[in-house]
């Protein structure tokens, strides 16, 4: 099951936002700091969280809070 307070911890942490103002509609065309740099950076930080490898396809299609959210709770089923 998905920790969606680390989540939003990690990415509070790489977007430089408060990880309570990230919500359902946070996104790249929300969070101004969220570019593309960052948005890599992301991506292996939430691997590394939830020690998981995201596939190179959705790596570059998880550009909101909830597609990320989909991606790992899919990824963490998968895993077992």
């Amino acid at each position: 099951m998905l920790n969606e307070d680390a989540l939003k911890q990690v990415m509070g942490t790489l977007l430089n936002v408060d990880p309570a103002s990230i919500g359902p509609d946070a996104s790249m065309d929300t969070i101004e700091s969220w570019d593309s740099l960052r948005h890599m950076n992301l991506v292996l930080a939430l691997e590394e969280e939830f020690k998981v490898s995201i596939p190179d396809e959705d790596a570059g299609n998880i550009t909101s809070y909830q597609l990320i959210k989909l991606v790992l709770e899919d990824l963490l089923k998968a895993k077992g």
